[in-house]
């Protein structure tokens, strides 16, 4: 469904129709939030960019927005489940999946893993 229309129909009915918000699965690299000088800080993040039809249909899905834009969700990665947000990412038209160290070490997760998230709107 075209993200604009289900965003309409949306806000039109009070709800995600059908097909607009559900559940989505998404995969590519894992990578480390890199500080301004380029290097990684102590305690860096580690992401999964989410863009591309899957991130207008979270767009589209997502009816009630947190802090700085961000929409919760629940993941799964494996056999882990949690809650989080996907944060905006302008640089990518689309969403950054933070991954916990928790989650990340109980999948075993590396930076440049290629990985497989379910996510569902929460």
């Amino acid at each position: 469904m075209d993200a604009d229309l289900a965003r309409f129909l949306r806000d039109e009915l009070g709800h995600a129709p059908e097909g607009a918000g559900g559940q989505w699965t998404v995969s590519g690299p894992v990578w480390l939030w890199q500080g301004s000088d380029g290097a990684p800080a102590k305690g860096s993040w580690y992401f999964l960019t989410i863009d591309g039809e899957t991130a207008q249909g979270i767009r589209a899905g997502a009816v009630n927005a947190a802090a700085w834009g961000s929409v919760y969700v629940e993941a799964t990665i494996g056999a882990t489940t949690w809650r989080t947000s996907l944060f905006p990412s302008k640089q990518v038209g689309g969403w950054l999946l933070p991954l916990k160290a928790a989650v990340r070490k109980a999948e075993k997760i590396a930076e440049g893993s290629v990985i497989e998230a379910v996510l569902k709107l929460g």
